[in-house]
């Protein structure tokens, strides 16, 4: 089959595949099935429900499971002329994902894999919820920040920890008896639960503990704890740019979200108006009839057999022949 037949169809193959994404009814529809699968692994927490419609659930997720397996092949026909832009997506590789894994022998086999991934399938409600996508972006970009604050915050609690076994180990040991012990007692105190008992208790022991506390309580829960909040508000801006810069799955449906986008609209219509445009002119030159080479026509020459010469630039008449002036030396 020749390619550019072979490029047609994919091209009709991705527009009747992206009508069908693009409509509003199928977004509604996906959406409408996750929340119905998310229900169904909720029901099966309840053992006496389990046991008596065992059989009806377990049809039910198989029907939720080819329904998943439809909705993906109609989104990588969607993308049949141009398949790597499926897997730019980071949301259409999470989905592909969740859903080939089920298909999997040693993911089938196991009852627990298999429902941690039909539980992943809940996270796919962030598609069609424009907010949560965007939280969710920026809780990934956020990581980054995240392990920083965490390896600051680990120094941080070691530090104090010492210094509170030095002080309090001997007069305390339930609390600060060892590094792991006082470790653990400072991290509940992060929260400022119980730091009130935490700072009577070292008031008995030393006066110096109001010191050690105050200064722990203004490092730990306050500036750590704001420099946190200020790197998620960071990362929270940066993802819903992304999200705002980030072109719309498949091609554009009509209705608002085309007016929201009309400059991606324009950029579909030209390429598909080249696209057709280079399959015509392919199938002209196809075929059409091999045509003999132009050969120019001689220009006629003036009645004493003398050549006419036309200079650039003019137009003269073949009745009025310019004569070339006569060689030096004759």
């Amino acid at each position: 089959m020749p390619e550019e037949q072979v490029n047609a169809r994919r091209r009709a193959l991705a527009r009747r595949c992206g009508a069908v994404v693009g409509a509003r009814w199928f977004a509604v529809a996906v959406f409408t099935l996750i929340l119905v699968n998310a229900a169904l692994l909720g029901v099966e927490t309840y053992s006496g429900l389990a046991a008596a419609w065992h059989h009806w659930l377990r049809l039910a997720e198989q029907v939720c499971m080819a329904a998943f397996t439809v909705e993906i092949l109609l989104r990588l026909g969607a993308h049949a002329d141009r398949p790597r832009d499926f897997l730019r997506d980071p949301w259409n590789v999470f989905d592909l994902a969740v859903v080939l894994c089920a298909f999997l022998p040693v993911v089938r086999e196991n009852t627990t894999v298999l429902r941690l991934l039909r539980l992943a399938r809940v996270l796919r409600t962030a598609r069609f919820l424009p907010q949560l996508r965007i939280v969710l972006l920026a809780v990934v970009r956020s990581l980054p920040g995240t392990l920083s604050f965490l390896l600051v915050g680990a120094l941080l609690l070691y530090m104090y920890a010492m210094v509170g076994w030095v002080f309090f180990g001997r007069h305390d040991p339930e609390h600060y008896g060892s590094i792991g012990r006082a470790a653990l007692t400072l991290f509940l105190l992060m929260t400022l639960d119980g730091i009130g008992d935490a700072v009577h208790a070292g008031l008995d022991i030393s006066r110096w503990s109001l010191l050690y506390y105050a200064s722990y309580v203004l490092l730990a829960s306050f500036v750590l704890v704001n420099v946190l909040i200020g790197v998620v508000i960071t990362s929270l801006d940066e993802a819903r740019e992304l999200d705002r810069r980030q072109p719309p799955d498949g091609p554009l449906p009509p209705g608002p979200r085309t007016a929201e986008h009309p400059l991606l609209l324009r950029v579909e219509t030209v390429r598909r108006a080249l696209d057709d445009l280079e399959h015509d002119l392919a199938r002209s030159a196809a075929t059409a009839p091999p045509t003999a080479a132009a050969v120019p026509a001689p220009r006629p020459a003036a009645p004493d057999g003398t050549r006419t010469v036309r200079p650039y630039g003019t137009t003269v008449s073949p009745a009025v022949p310019v004569r070339q002036p006569p060689a030096p030396g004759t």
